[in-house]
Parts: structure tokens; C-alpha cells; sequence
């Protein structure tokens, strides 16, 4: 799409009859889209925006249109991930006001440090695979990983050694508690979302990274790449909390010794070190959504464009989130939300829909199967809410959830339908995206009844103002015989009538 045709979508005449886009209505835009003034894939636009004047020319706009072409236009048409954010992100809202009353559960206080949290913490940060971001609560606040590390800890392990990671680790559900002493019928750990797979998934990460310093700096300089600009930390006190109360970590890593699940040359403390590194970790909501986000998105960060991971490696990572991730919660996760997530201890929940969004959620109070109550209630309603089910596509019957990436213009009718439904409520923000994306302004509903019909009928300055701009036909007869001038008069405003009489006796040319 031009810059000139999206111009054109978006300007408005001044008093001196200039075609200008105004600096708030980009601003207005960007902020309803969810992508953020920080936005490093934004910085060069945002700079070269502070240099221009209040309201934009044709030239201006093209100025900013390439610097970040792509981007723009998906913003500016409503083509991202989720098309209405706002709304979106106001239905979290609600959801989070009502999950946030309650108070069961208790703390992990068999790690000292996370004994200490402030148990009324709750915090809730979305990130979609175009970088739309929104944040609610303690969001700012840092938190410790713990078994949210084995997602990213799997991944790593698969970039290792590739598919060869399965030959020490299985890929099934233990039907288990996360920290049982068991192993399956091949003497591997169950799957790598268990305490025991994520030892065995460091120790193969060793046998490339030997080094025990330089391996810790590569783990977190992938978290780093998978975060993007957010912040990425390290607890000490939660890594020496884990060390001293590890005695059940230390049995099963003597017993997968001892049936010689290890590959040859592991040093057993030194991986028992590194997985309580991983474990401690620290980051915010914001930082956790991110790092879903790059899962959703195939392994690439969606803030940088960066490849962390190798596609098929989060495809594998994802299933096992799927079947595995909620530790003896899963199965009824699986059935009940149906999206891969992976919880920890300290209160954390990581959740990927894929190829829409990372979700990151802290609530530290947990459930007797290790998992935070806010947050499993708080899934349980995203999906009661929204069509996130990994199984939602299959269902034949229509219901009253909302679909979030649809966007109001999914087929022609529904375009149309929109158009007009936006021009007789005189939405020129939603009329403006619509006609950006290069929906037909002289389409009509089954009465005939053109946009310019509605906001003539509706008294719509703005709007028929904006649809005069871009040269809509003024002499379109609805199925009664009716063209736009004698709803401008049933109207009774004279400004309106005025002005589509002055554009009808210009000959409909753009003014």
C-alpha cells in the first residue's frame, strides 16, 4: 500500500483547506494498537516525528512511512495480531479485577526466600507476536523463575545437541509430582519439564558449554535475546535458598547416576549448580510476556526480529508445555485451557498462544500441586473469555466468545457492515483504519445506504468530512431513492447539508 493512499485514508482539511494529518491522531493510533513509543523498531520514526510539525503534509508522512513501512501500515490499518487491542486489553482488565479477589493457596515456603514474597503480589503482561504490549498490576516487580526456566532450558539443550536430546529424556507425562524420584521404563527422566528432565537437559547443555562460568553467561544472554530490551537478573539469595534445602534435587541426580542416565564426564554438583542457577533467574511480568511472546512466534523475539531459536526446537518445546508444563495439573490444564504454559513455584505462569501472544502471570499464593491459584483461575477464564483453546478451530457450533484476532472487516459483508456501522456512530478512527485497508468507501448495506448516507443521516461533521476527502460518490440512491443530501436534510443540521450541497456542485471532486 502507498504512502500517498494511506495519507489520503487519514487526513484532514484545516481551515485553509489543507490536506494535513494531525501528530495526535498518530498518536491516538499507536497508543490503541498496543505498540509502544520505546519501541526500538520505532525509534528512528519517533525522532524524525519530533521534528516535524503539528500537523503532517503528504511529505511529512512519506518522511515517516519509510522509515518503518511494514510496521506502519499495519498499525495505521489495523492489521496486527489483534486488530482491536483496546478492547482486548479492556476485557483482561475485568478479568483481572475479578481473579484478583481471591486469596487462597500459600506460599512455597520450603525455599526460605520464597517464604518472604508478599503473598497479595499479582501482576499480568501480554505480548503479541507484533509487539503489542499491555501490563496490569506489579508488573515492575522481579520474581524469581524457578521451573519457568525449562522451557528455555529445553530449547537450549535442543540448539546443543538437536534431537539427541531425547535419547536422555523422554517426552511423556510422568503423572507424577514435578520432584518425584522416578524414571522411565529406558531409565530417562519423564520429560523435560519435571526437576529431573531439566538436571538431565543442563547436564546435555554441558557437554557443550563445559565451561562452567561461560555456560551460565550463555544461558542468560539467550534469556536476554529472548526478553529483547527488557531486564534479565540473577537472585543470589534464591540460588543459596536453593542450594541449601536441594536434598531432593541431590537424590535425583544420584539415582539417574545411578542407573546411568548421564552421559559420560558429568560432574554432578557442577549441573546441580547450573540447574539452581537457571532456577534463579530473575525477571518481571513484562520481561516473562516477551519471552513467551519469542516462543509464540516460532523463537524469534518480536521486539529485535531476532532468531533465538530454531522453529521445529519451539515446536517441540511447545508440546511438551502442552502435556507437561503445569506439573500434575497438566492433563486438566490441557483439557480445560487448552494453551501451552509452564508454571513455577515462586508464582509465575508462562503461557504461549501460538503465533498470537506470550502471556506471563505472578501470583505467589500456590495450589497443593505447586501452581498459582490466581494464575490457573485466570487461564481457565482467558479462554472461558476468548477463542485461545488449541482446539477452538475444530468446533463446528458458533458461541459467544470473542476471537480476538478477527478484526471487524474478515470477509467482504463483514467489511461493508463495519463501514457503515462506523460511519452511523461517526467512529472516524475505526471508519479511517478501515478505509486504510483498503475497504471500498462507496460500498453499501442492503438498503443501498452508503457510508455517506449514515453520516449524513447522523449528523457526523468529522466523518462526512473525511469521507468527502477522499472523493466518495455523492449521488448514490439507496434502494427508496434517497442519496446522501436527503438524509443531510431529514438530518436538520445546515452545516451538513451545506457542505455535501458545495462538494455535489464542485462535481464530487476531492476538496
Amino acid at each position: 500500500m502507498t504512502a500517498s493512499f494511506l495519507f489520503k485514508a487519514f487526513a484532514e482539511h484545516n481551515q485553509k483547506n489543507e490536506k494535513l494529518i494531525p501528530k495526535a491522531l498518530i498518536f491516538d493510533v499507536l497508543e490503541k494498537s498496543g505498540i509502544r513509543k520505546d519501541d526500538k523498531r520505532l525509534a528512528s520514526f519517533f525522532n524524525t516525528l519530533k521534528t516535524l510539525p503539528v500537523n503532517l503534509s503528504e511529505d511529512d508522512f512519506e518522511k515517516l512511512q519509510g522509515l518503518s513501512p511494514a510496521l506502519l501500515e499495519q498499525i495505521l490499518t489495523g492489521q496486527l495480531t489483534i486488530p482491536r487491542f483496546d478492547e482486548f486489553c479492556h476485557d483482561l482488565s475485568g478479568l483481572y479485577e475479578i481473579v484478583k479477589e481471591n486469596r487462597s493457596g500459600k506460599l512455597a515456603d520450603y525455599i526460605p526466600q520464597l517464604a518472604k514474597v508478599d503473598p497479595e503480589k499479582f501482576a499480568v503482561s501480554i505480548c503479541s507476536v507484533d509487539g503489542q504490549r499491555f501490563d496490569l498490576g506489579d508488573f515492575d516487580d522481579f520474581f524469581c523463575v524457578q521451573s519457568c526456566s525449562k522451557p528455555i532450558t529445553y530449547c537450549l539443550a535442543l540448539e546443543a545437541i538437536g534431537e539427541a536430546v531425547h535419547k536422555y529424556v523422554g517426552a511423556e507425562p510422568s503423572g507424577k509430582t514435578f520432584n518425584e524420584l522416578t524414571l522411565n521404563a529406558k531409565g530417562q527422566p519423564h520429560n523435560p519439564m519435571i526437576n529431573a528432565g531439566a538436571i538431565m537437559c543442563g547436564a546435555l547443555i554441558s557437554t557443550v558449554h563445559k565451561d562452567a562460568s561461560n555456560r551460565f553467561d550463555y544461558v542468560m544472554k539467550m534469556w536476554k535475546e529472548c526478553a529483547g530490551p527488557e531486564r534479565i537478573g540473577f537472585d543470589n539469595a534464591v540460588y543459596l535458598s536453593e542450594k541449601q534445602t536441594a536434598d531432593r534435587n541431590y537424590a535425583l541426580a544420584y539415582f539417574m547416576r545411578e542407573k546411568k542416565s548421564f552421559p559420560k564426564g558429568i560432574d554432578l554438583v557442577d549441573i546441580l549448580e547450573f540447574y539452581f542457577q537457571c532456577c534463579s533467574i530473575e525477571l518481571n511480568t513484562k520481561a516473562m510476556a516477551v519471552v513467551a511472546a519469542t516462543l509464540a512466534n516460532g523463537g524469534v523475539c518480536p521486539l529485535t526480529g531476532e532468531q533465538v531459536f530454531r522453529s521445529d526446537h519451539v515446536k517441540n518445546c511447545l508440546s511438551l508445555m502442552s502435556s507437561c508444563g503445569m506439573y500434575d495439573f497438566s492433563g486438566e490444564f490441557a483439557f480445560k485451557v487448552g494453551i501451552p504454559a509452564k508454571s513455577g513455584v515462586s508464582g509465575g505462569i508462562m503461557l504461549v498462544v501460538p503465533n498470537v501472544i506470550g502471556m506471563a502471570i505472578w501470583s505467589p499464593r500456590l495450589d497443593e500441586l505447586g501452581n498459582s491459584v490466581r494464575g490457573v483461575e485466570l487461564c481457565t477464564k482467558l479462554t472461558e473469555r476468548f477463542k485461545f483453546h488449541t482446539f477452538d478451530s475444530t468446533l463446528g457450533l458458533k458461541d459467544d466468545r470473542k476471537d480476538p484476532r478477527r478484526g471487524a472487516y474478515e470477509s467482504r459483508l463483514a467489511g461493508t457492515m463495519a463501514l457503515c456501522l462506523a460511519a452511523s456512530e461517526g467512529d472516524l478512527t475505526e471508519l479511517r483504519r478501515l478505509v486504510g485497508r483498503g475497504l471500498d468507501a462507496n460500498a453499501c448495506d442492503y438498503d443501498g445506504r452508503t457510508p455517506l448516507h449514515l453520516a449524513c443521516a447522523g449528523g457526523h461533521m468529522q466523518t462526512l468530512r473525511f469521507l468527502i476527502s477522499i472523493g466518495v460518490d455523492p449521488n448514490r440512491a439507496d434502494r427508496f431513492g434517497n442519496k446522501p443530501i436527503d438524509d443531510a436534510r431529514r438530518s436538520g443540521k445546515d452545516e451538513i447539508i451545506s457542505i455535501l450541497q458545495d462538494y455535489i456542485n464542485a462535481g464530487a471532486r476531492n476538496i
